[in-house]
C-alpha cells in the first residue's frame, strides 16, 4: 500500500495523537471542522461494520464473511490518509503479506488481509478466531485516536492525491486484495474518500480558478462513470472479470485525477 512510503516519510507518526505546529487560517477551519465529521463519521461505521464481520468469523460462516469482506473495509479506505497516520495500528489493520518475512505464514501479519487469505485461500475461519478479535480491537483504537486528533489542513488537503497515487501505484494492479479480487470496492471508497476533501475545499479555490475545478469536477465525474460499470445489484463484480484494457482506462482516469489534485495544495497556498 501507500502507507509504506507514508510510513518512511514525515507523515509515518508513532502512537500518540501527532501535533503539528502550524495553526490552519480561519478559512480552512470550516472545512477542516466538515473534514473531521466526517472521519469520525467513518470510523464509528467502520467499528460496526468490523463487529459484524468479526461475528461472521467467529461462527465460521465463511460465505457471509466473504459477502462483508469488501464493504466491510470501505470505511477504512475512505479514510485512509488519516487512519494512515497511525503507522502502528495501520500496519496492523492493512498490511499486506508483503510486509512480512515470512509472508502469510508470519504470525505477525494480522488485520484484513489475513483474514481475507483465511476466507479465500484457506476456506476456514476457526484457526483465526485471535486475529479477528486484534482486528476489532485495533479499529476500536484507531477510532478513539482519530476523535483525539486535531487534523493538519496539510495532510487533509495533500489526502486527496495521497489516495488517487495508492490507487495509481499499487493498487491498480489487483495486488491488495490478492485473494479476494475485491478490489473495486476500494477504489470506490478510495475516490469518494477523495472526492469529500477536494468538495470540502472547492470553494476556496472556485474564485480563482474556476477552470481548474471544471476540470476536476469532469474528472471526478469521468471516474465514476467508469467506476459504475461494474457495479451490479449494489455490488461490485470482482476485480478479475477486468480486461486490461478496462484496467489501462481505469489506470489512466486515476493518474489524471492524481495529477489534478496534487495541485490542491498549492493552489490552497500549503506549498
Amino acid at each position: 500500500m501507500f502507507a509504506r512510503f507514508l510510513r518512511t516519510s514525515a507523515l509515518a507518526l508513532a502512537v500518540a495523537a501527532p501535533s503539528f505546529a502550524a495553526e490552519p487560517s480561519l478559512d480552512l477551519v470550516g472545512p477542516l471542522s466538515d473534514y473531521k465529521i466526517y472521519v469520525a463519521e467513518n470510523t464509528a461505521q467502520l467499528v460496526g461494520d468490523v463487529e459484524t464481520f468479526v461475528a461472521a468469523i467467529k461462527a465460521n460462516d465463511i460465505e457471509k464473511a466473504k459477502a462483508l469482506f469488501g464493504p466491510t473495509r470501505t470505511s477504512y479506505e475512505k479514510v485512509e490518509p488519516i487512519a494512515e497516520l497511525f503507522a502502528d495500528l495501520d500496519s496492523a489493520i492493512d498490511a499486506r503479506a508483503d510486509d512480512f518475512e515470512k509472508g502469510e505464514a508470519d504470525p505477525t501479519f494480522t488485520g484484513f488481509h489475513r483474514l481475507e487469505y483465511a476466507l479465500w485461500v484457506e476456506g476456514k475461519t476457526d484457526h483465526v478466531h485471535d486475529y479477528a478479535d486484534g482486528l476489532l480491537a485495533n479499529v476500536k483504537e484507531l477510532d478513539s485516536r482519530i476523535n483525539a486528533l486535531t487534523f493538519p489542513p496539510e495532510v487533509v488537503v495533500g489526502g486527496a492525491a495521497v489516495l488517487m497515487e495508492e490507487v495509481a501505484a499499487t493498487k491498480i494492479s489487483g495486488e491488495e486484495d490478492r485473494y479476494s479480487h475485491t478490489d473495486l470496492w476500494d477504489f470506490d471508497a478510495n475516490f469518494e474518500g477523495a472526492e469529500k476533501i477536494y468538495v470540502l475545499f472547492r470553494p476556496l479555490v472556485a474564485d480563482q480558478d474556476s477552470e481548474f475545478v471544471a476540470k476536476v469536477d469532469a474528472n471526478f465525474a469521468s471516474v465514476n462513470t467508469v467506476l459504475s460499470k461494474y457495479e451490479r445489484d449494489g455490488a461490485f463484480v470482482s476485480y478479475s472479470e477486468l480486461t486490461e484494457t478496462d484496467r489501462t482506462v481505469l489506470s489512466t482516469k486515476v493518474n489524471t485525477l492524481a495529477e489534478d489534485l496534487s495541485m490542491l495544495r498549492g493552489k490552497l497556498g500549503m506549498n
